[in-house]
Formats: C-alpha cells, structure tokens, sequence
C-alpha cells in the first residue's frame, strides 16, 4: 500500500508540471493570434511541427534505453555518462549542420530571410536533447520535487519572455519612444521572439542541471551504447509515427498548397483553430495522468475489466461533454483566437473534426490498456504506423483539394481506424465488455445535437447562446436518465464510506 501510495504521490508531482504547462502554453495562443496575422503565426506553427520532430530524433530513444539500462545496472552512473556523452555528440553535430546550411534549410522550409529563427530553435532542440537525461535521471533517483520545480522555471521562463518581448515592450516603447528598451527589442524580430523565449527557457534549464551532469569521459563505455541504441530505435520509430499522426499537417499544408496565395497564411488559420480543440487534448492528457497508474494498481482484481468498461462509459460521456461544450459556445470561444477582422475564424468549421478526432484518440488510449497489461508492447507499435501511413496518404492526396479541411478530416479518420483496430485485436487477447449500446446512444445524440445547433440559424447572439445551452442541458438530461442508477450507487457508497 505504501508502494502505491508513494508511486501515485510522485506521479501527481512529475504529470502536474507536464498538464499545467502546456495549458499555460495554450494562453499564449490568444497573445499570438491577436499580436501576429495568420501568416507569422502560420511560420511558428510550421518551424514548430519540425522541432516536433527533430526532439523525437535529436534523442533517439535514449530516454527510455537509460531508464531501462540503469534502473538494472551496477553502475548507473556508466551509463548515464554513456547516454550524456553520445547525445552532446549529436547534438554538436546537429548544431554544426544547422549553422553551416542555414541558408539552404530556410530556403528549402521558405523562410529566406529568417535563417535566425531556424539557428535559434536548433540551438533550442539541442539543448531539450541534453536536458531530457538529465531529467529522466531524476526520475530514477526519485527526486520528483527538483523535477517538478526545474520543469515549472522552463515554463515560466518562456512564457514570461514572450508576454515580454511580444506584448509588453511594443506598448511600453509606443508610450515612451526614447525608451532602453531599444537595446534588447527590435520589431523586425516580430513572431521570432517567440522562438528566442524558448531558446532562453531551454538554456537556463540545462544551466541548473550543471550540478547534476559531473560527465566522465572514462565511463563511456561502447558496447553498452551499441546495446542501448539497439533497445532504442523501435522507440524511436514509435516516436516519429506518432509525430506523424500529430504534425505532419503543419508541415505537408504550406507544401501542398500550390493553387494558394499564401500557404502560410492558412497554415495559421488552421494551426490557431487547432487550439480551440486542445481542451479535448489537455482532458485526455488530464484522464491519462490519473487512470494508468490506477490500471496497473487494479489489474490483479477480479472486477478490473468491469471497473475498466465503466471508466470508458463515464470517459466518453466526458468527452461528449467537451465536445459539445466547446462547439455550442464557439461564437464566444472563438475570440480567444483574435479578433473577426484577423482572418483566424473562418478556420472554425475544422474544429469539429479535431474536437472528435481528438475523442477517439483518447478512446484510443483508454482502450489500449489491454496491450501494456498483456506486455505486448509492439502491438502499441504498428497501430502508430498504421496511423501514421493513414494521416500521410489522405493529407498528401487531399489537402490539394480541400486545404487544412483535410487535416482535420484526416486527423478523425486515422484516430477512428486507430481505435477500432485496438479494440478489434483487444478483443482477442484481453476481452473487456465495454458498454457499447449505451456508449453510442451517447454520440449520436450528441451528434444529433451537434446537427440541430447547426441547422438552426440565430443572428442574436445572446438567443444562440440560450438555446444552445438548452440543447447542452437535454444532453445532461438524457445522461442523467441512462445513468441515475450507477450514479446514485457512487454517492450512497461515497457517503457510506464517510461515515
């Protein structure tokens, strides 16, 4: 008890950070989107999608080959030397290539004239590469707290510099013109501060990790790199598959393109709107957080597989609540991405597709348990291929014809086959009887919902919103009737367990 006890406490501390910063993260898309037109937030969505997954790339498995290689070694210390020695290595070496063919790289991404954005977030990947076994380490060492406090300074960091550079200096150096924030501000730079703040937060990171590295050149030891770098690469490839699944949009749309004026421009059209449906995702980050430690604590009970299908019941239910939530109060949501006269909301009719593709991605998640309990990992492995070929082929054949349309339609698309091909072998190796009958009466009243709200024509903002709330309401109502039962069972055994 002590054990589980100890494991969920450090997991609240090390998944905190993770879940707070990026939903601190996402409040610098408002200061962004009404900052920058679609087009430069349309190139930090772009030079993004790549750092995606050149992070994937720059670490190459390692984090996971140090976990498992020095939580069963003698000397630990070997191998994070081993591991710290081979990604400096690396790193120098992607460092050298970014600088020596920067011209080359921002011609080819077509950024000429930018070269210092692309120097700076390599400088930035680099630094996140040597950072990320630092971190792991502490993992291992069970110091959660210097974990969560060095991830709080990297978050804060960055997001003070931009609210920094991007907000405040334009206004205070319009107010005062003369200013000595003429030194260290140049409105040239524009969306790159935003890259300059990363780089910053990254540097100061592995500026307080200086303690812990003490690296010995003397205990690289070859052999055992060959061992952990062959452990690694599927690792890798199950990395870059799923940032595939997640980025390649951001990367194939200005590329496809070609009968468009500016591809940039609609690149940050739907890179911004892709933001609305990011509550969906900060929820399945949220769920995951909580429910895979509880998995693996509950997996020798002889309820597990029923308490299992009652959690994704009450997962889906939760979702639709989002996804509903979301789309019914989108003509207020929407200002979170500018204003009406910025060119971002015309990008909206896409968030249904993430919000739902976005749902089946958790479902996805929830439902894949059967593949770690049954330690058949690999399995993991070739559902993020097949998502990944899906997402490649529809987008490269569709976004020609239909523009970031066919992201989000291709993002629903392979998160659906995803899912259902999961649930399919599942199946087969470790059955569960999810409520099916019920789970779907959920999504097609919401969908049923979702379809009236969009047939029903409102001017009055206000009426919308009213009767909208009405249609969200109907949808509590018909849960509330399917599930007072379960739902009245939970309170009377919470209450039970009070007294």
């Amino acid at each position: 008890m002590s054990t589980i006890k100890k494991l969920a406490g450090e997991t609240i501390i090390y998944g905190v950070p993770s879940i707070v910063g990026r939903f601190l993260n996402w409040w610098l898309t408002p200061l962004y989107a009404w900052m920058f037109l679609p087009d430069e937030f349309g190139i930090l969505s772009n030079v993004l999608a790549y750092v995606a997954f050149l992070q994937v790339v720059l670490t190459y498995g390692m984090e996971t080959s140090y976990f498992r290689f020095a939580g069963r070694s003698d000397n630990p210390g070997k191998v994070f030397n081993t591991t710290m020695i081979s990604l400096a290595f690396s790193s120098l070496i992607f460092i050298f290539i970014v600088f020596g063919f920067s011209n080359q790289i921002t011609n080819w991404i077509g950024y000429k004239g930018h070269e210092n954005y692309i120097i700076w977030m390599g400088i930035t990947v680099a630094l996140d590469a040597l950072s990320a076994i630092p971190f792991a380490k502490l993992r291992l060492q069970s110091r959660p707290f210097r974990f969560a406090a060095l991830k709080t300074i990297n978050i804060a960091v960055s997001i003070v510099l931009n609210v920094f550079w991007i907000y405040l200096c334009p206004k205070l150096l319009q107010s005062n013109p003369d200013s000595i924030l003429h030194y260290i501000y140049n409105p040239k730079i524009g969306i790159g501060y935003a890259f300059l703040s990363y780089l910053v937060a990254s540097a100061v990171t592995l500026i307080l990790f200086i303690p812990d590295l003490n690296i010995k050149r003397s205990q690289f030891d070859m052999l055992l790199l060959k061992k952990m770098l062959k452990y690694g690469w599927p690792i890798l490839i199950i990395g870059i598959a799923g940032m595939v699944n997640l980025n390649i949009d951001k990367i194939l749309l200005p590329k496809l393109l070609v009968n468009t004026a500016n591809p940039i421009f609609e690149l940050g059209v739907y890179s911004a709107s892709s933001k609305l449906a990011i509550l969906m995702a900060l929820f399945i980050q949220a769920f995951r957080f909580s429910f895979e430690p509880f998995l693996f604590s509950h997996y020798k009970n002889e309820d597990s597989k029923k308490v299992y299908s009652v959690i994704m019941k009450y997962f889906v239910i939760l979702g639709l609540i989002i996804f509903l939530g979301v789309i019914f109060y989108m003509d207020v949501i929407k200002f979170f991405i500018g204003s009406s006269k910025s060119g971002y909301h015309e990008g909206i009719k896409v968030v249904p597709w993430l919000l739902m593709g976005n749902l089946f991605l958790g479902i996805f998640y929830t439902q894949s348990l059967w593949y770690k309990l049954t330690d058949q990992t690999y399995f993991g492995a070739r559902f993020a291929i097949t998502g990944a070929i899906i997402t490649l082929i529809l987008n490269i054949v569709l976004i020609p014809f239909w523009g970031y349309m066919a992201c989000g339609y291709t993002f629903f698309i392979a998160s659906l086959v995803m899912t259902i091909a999961s649930y399919i072998v599942g199946q087969k190796y470790f059955p569960v009887k999810y409520d099916l009958k019920r789970m779907g009466s959920y999504l097609l009243v919401a969908l049923i919902l979702f379809f009236i709200e969009n047939v029903v024509d409102i001017v009055n903002i206000i009426v919308k919103m009213g009767f909208n709330t009405i249609l969200l309401f109907l949808f509590f109502v018909f849960i509330w009737i399917n599930e007072k039962s379960d739902l009245k069972g939970l309170f009377i055994k919470r209450k039970g367990s009070a007294i």
